[in-house]
């Protein structure tokens, strides 16, 4: 019995040692990053008194959104919780990049909500059939509006998605913060409206996954106008086939039949396409496809 009980304190010393070790490395991997981000870069002012190097603990706590107290501890390696949520805000406020955010998360031992890998797992039929599709745009959705793939045309539809990092590649974040995709949505206040009632309707069954809940937190961050609609708690669960308009900035206005299929039982991912209700979109449509197969080939001939 007296060699099982030392045997299960050595065990649980030698695992506060770890612990100890990781938060040690977590602060200190915070500071540095904190120290090399300049007061400028962020949008905040220098000011005629600034000693400490980079941003100072107060102002990278509140790009986050957290607590001043509750961030000071971390860089002092204290042992406190971090959920995925306020790691994501933290990663955000001190512009990490993917590398430095993995290792954010590692060293907290907390689940990334928004791996790099959720974004790329669609089987190479569905790539096919997208390519397929071209002209028409079409794009891989999941019920969190996360953009999976894409083909060609869909890619050049609202914006460059090309030029958008993965994680950045959502309906809803580019529709409440993305200028150029803001344009280009015809109707803009009306399909907000209903992809947020959507989007909420769907998260009744997510509720308490971290993606979801980051999701919202970035949104809530970011824009007033989506923390006004997601107050009104509407919620509407009718998927059927609509008639959008998008203005292109290259062909000009489009009108468009909007279908999704899912692509399982359950209301998760599937395959948006979207087709020309008039002639004048289809000659448009084919237009912008000829535009990015030249772009795409002038870039190889340039590589």
């Amino acid at each position: 019995m007296t060699t099982m009980v030392l045997e299960k304190t050595a065990a649980q010393t030698q695992a506060a040692t770890a612990d100890d070790v990781r938060r040690a490395e977590l602060a200190a991997f915070l500071r540095s990053r904190r120290e090399r981000i300049t007061p400028e870069q962020v949008g905040l002012p220098r000011g005629v008194r600034r000693r400490t190097p980079g941003l100072r603990r107060e102002e990278v706590a509140h790009l986050a959104a957290v607590g001043v107290t509750w961030y000071t501890w971390m860089e002092q390696a204290r042992d406190i919780q971090a959920s995925g949520q306020v790691l994501d805000s933290v990663a955000r406020a001190l512009m990490l990049g993917r590398d430095e955010r993995s290792h954010l998360f590692a060293l907290a031992g907390v689940a990334d909500p928004l791996p790099e890998a959720a974004y790329t797992d669609v089987p190479e039929a569905l790539l096919q059939m997208l390519e397929q599709l071209e002209p028409f745009p079409a794009c891989v959705q999941n019920a969190r509006y996360d953009i999976l793939a894409y083909n060609r045309t869909y890619g050049r539809l609202l914006c460059d998605l090309d030029a958008m990092p993965p994680r950045d590649r959502n309906c809803m974040w580019l529709s409440y913060t993305h200028p150029q995709w803001r344009e280009a949505l015809v109707d803009r206040d009306e399909t907000m409206r209903l992809m947020t009632a959507r989007f909420r309707a769907a998260m009744a069954e997510h509720v308490a996954e971290p993606s979801w809940k980051c999701l919202v937190k970035r949104l809530h961050d970011a824009s007033p106008e989506f923390r006004e609609i997601w107050a009104r708690h509407e919620v509407v669960t009718d998927q059927s086939p609509r008639t959008k308009a998008f203005q292109n900035p290259r062909v000009g206005l489009l009108r468009v039949k909007h279908t999704s299929l899912w692509l399982g039982p359950g209301p998760g991912p599937r395959l948006s396409s979207y087709t020309p209700v008039d002639e004048e979109t289809r000659e448009r449509m084919e237009r912008l496809h000829r535009l990015v197969l030249e772009e795409e080939r002038a870039g190889a001939s340039a590589g």
